[in-house]
């Protein structure tokens, strides 16, 4: 009867799973690195004109971006970095969206540099900066749209695996409740020899009823929840 739920029991080098809340993290984290990237752009080119704190606030977008892109791909001891094919392919792939993203963090480093040291930049160096401002959100964009599909795989496979966890253990019930039919009869038959058997039996019997009533009120909590269950919402931080 346990031959079923041990099928939902992961192999010892399976990799561990990653939960709702570090998707949330991942496409929060994400979704403000487009943010960071126009704020880097601007705030160093209104520095190079002479705006009061628009240096520092460049410098502190720059270390967040920069600190953010490598968790998100070499991880931390709360993120996973790189953990499916698809973002594989969307940092290290065709469009090798990692080297892109350092090598705007080298220039943008650079200019700030320049603007910190000469308080201006050339024009030249103003329109290799600008030039990164809008195929760069494209991209950041691209890569956040996958740690939504991401996450939403995610939420269908495990809205999955509960349904078939829920058909194994209404399987078993159904199979202890034979068992436990069966064992009242045998006990029955035994007249008082058999009475602490049909004891056991009824325990049985009662435990299985308690199955059923568990995964009743569990089916009836899924129909009452929102219909879709494999969206999950999210808000981008700031």
């Amino acid at each position: 009867m346990l031959s079923a739920l041990r099928q939902h029991q992961p192999p010892p080098d399976a990799p561990k799973a990653i939960s709702t809340e570090i998707f949330s993290s991942l496409i929060n984290l994400a979704g403000r690195q487009r943010m960071l990237s126009q704020r880097i752009i601007l705030n160093t080119m209104l520095s190079s004109l002479g705006h009061e704190d628009a240096l520092d606030i460049a410098q502190e977008a720059l270390t967040l971006f920069a600190s953010t892109h490598a968790d998100l791909v070499e991880g931390n001891k709360h993120l996973p970095g790189i953990f499916s094919p698809a973002l594989e392919q969307a940092y290290f792939g065709e469009n090798n969206a990692d080297a892109t993203i350092r090598r705007f963090i080298q220039d943008a480093r650079q200019a700030l540099q320049i603007t910190d040291e000469a308080h201006s930049l050339s024009q030249v160096q103003l329109d290799r900066l600008g030039k990164y401002a809008t195929p760069l959100v494209t991209l950041l964009n691209q890569i956040t749209q996958i740690y939504e599909a991401e996450a939403r795989q995610h939420a269908n496979q495990h809205k999955k695996q509960q349904q078939e966890l829920m058909e194994n253990i209404q399987q078993i019930t159904k199979q202890a409740k034979i068992v436990s039919v069966n064992a009242k009869i045998i006990a029955a038959r035994a007249g008082n020899a058999g009475r602490e058997f049909s004891v056991v039996a009824g325990v049985l019997a009662n435990i299985t009823n308690e199955l059923d009533e568990l995964i009743e009120s569990s089916q009836e909590q899924w129909l009452l929840s929102p219909k879709d269950h494999s969206v999950m919402q999210f808000s981008y931080s700031r």
